[in-house]
């Protein structure tokens, strides 16, 4: 019975990987400051859906800098691939993030305060940059519905090149 367990359990974990593969960044750096923006998105919706202002204040005071910081990340990663639409495809994409963890949170009714408050918690006892970013990672916070890193084009593309979809209208950030 054990083996069948395990056995089961390696055909899952086979299953999951290429759809884990789709969300994977060719850069470590772009994948991490993805990571990050999914975790902020996360605690924000908890926060709203939670009524736990204070609390989202206070990762946002205390992680001020890393979060500016991964906000240039996130920036030039549009940059580089939207070119001159990069504005639109940014203010998209966290809208779209913050829409995805939003259905996740509704999907799980009353449960979910419970259940997700002590991501405060945890982010707040982490003591520097590269425990924010492990620990974004380690969550898996990007909601499987979203593809990242897809657009990417190469350096050598003229900016013009980028993939273009219609425009929408989107909350700003």
């Amino acid at each position: 019975m054990h083996r069948l367990l395990l056995g089961m359990a390696a055909i899952g974990a086979l299953a999951l990987q290429p759809a884990l593969a789709q969300r994977q960044c060719t850069s470590p750096v772009d994948q991490s400051a993805f990571e990050v923006q999914a975790l902020r998105s996360e605690l924000m919706v908890l926060a709203m859906g939670c009524h736990d202002d204070d609390r989202y204040n206070a990762f946002m005071r205390r992680f001020q800098p890393d979060l500016m910081a991964n906000e240039k990340a996130i920036d030039a990663y549009f940059k580089r691939a939207y070119g001159r639409s990069a504005q639109t495809e940014h203010d998209r994409f966290v809208t779209d993030l913050a829409n995805a963890i939003s259905r996740e949170g509704t999907q799980l009714g009353g449960d979910f305060c419970p259940r997700n408050g002590a991501v405060f918690a945890e982010v707040m006892a982490l003591h520097s940059t590269t425990e924010l970013a492990d620990y974004a990672a380690g969550k898996d916070l990007v909601p499987n519905t979203l593809d990242i890193c897809t657009a990417a084009i190469p350096a050598h593309a003229p900016a013009h090149a980028a993939a273009k979809k219609p425009e929408m209208k989107t909350a700003k950030r």
